[in-house]
Formats: C-alpha cells, structure tokens, sequence
C-alpha cells in the first residue's frame, strides 16, 4: 500500500499540471504575468468549470495522498 501512494501522487500532480495550463485566464504573453484581464469577474460554464471543479478535487486528492504519504 506504502508503494503505490508515491506513484499516485506522481500521476495526480501530472494531471493537475495539465489542467492548470489548460485553463485560460487572459488572451496573449499578458494572461501569464497576471496582466490582460478586463473583466473582473468571469462565470464559469460548461467545459471550463468541469476543468475547474476537477482541479479542485485533484487539488484534494493530492493534499490527501500526501498526508497518508506522512502518515504511512
């Protein structure tokens, strides 16, 4: 049991990498210094709060994975 928890720590941060580059937060070189963003704040509809709510439960997963990691 002990031996798969790194592994799935390694697989959730990957994934939780690609879905945090995927998400979109400002058009050009500006959205990836913070700069861009004309409106302050944005609904999130269809495939773009799917992505979200799953980053938030990858987040989770993850803090989980890392507490057994300690724990165990």
């Amino acid at each position: 049991m002990s031996d798969l928890i790194p592994i799935a720590q390694i697989v959730v941060s990957v994934i939780l990498i690609g879905l945090i580059l995927i998400q979109e937060r400002g058009s050009g070189m500006g959205g990836l210094f913070g700069g861009g963003n004309d409106q302050a704040y944005q609904t999130r509809r269809g495939m773009e709060k799917t992505i979200f709510v799953l980053t938030i439960l990858l987040v989770i997963a993850f803090a989980v994975l890392a507490l057994l990691n300690l724990v165990l």
